[in-house]
């Protein structure tokens, strides 16, 4: 990639996020609770990164603009369909907060 120019580099990359969001858009099974014990992000991160990436160039963008570009619809009607996490992944993902916590010193 660093051969790319920077105009190349910034396009495919956006390329590959447009896909991820389709990726995540297509698998709606999988929940954030899912995708925070597994890679430690969701898609409540990708939209907080999208706010902070506009905030950085000066462009405003809400986050909840944000939500719906990377949830697809309003965050209220993603949540609505969502069913609520299980004691196996809320466990899970407090496993996953204590070892990131004692790896970080």
């Amino acid at each position: 990639m660093d051969q790319l120019d920077k105009q190349t580099r910034t396009e495919l990359e956006a390329a590959a996020f447009r896909r991820l969001l389709k990726h995540l858009d297509d698998n709606r099974d999988v929940q954030n609770i899912d995708l925070m014990i597994l890679a430690d992000f969701c898609r409540n991160c990708l939209s907080k990164w999208l706010v902070t990436a506009a905030e950085e160039r000066h462009v405003e963008l809400d986050l909840e603009s944000a939500r719906e570009h990377v949830y697809g619809m309003p965050y209220s009607e993603w949540k609505a369909n969502q069913p609520p996490a299980t004691e196996e992944q809320l466990k899970a993902l407090e496993a996953r907060q204590k070892a990131k916590g004692n790896t970080s010193s």
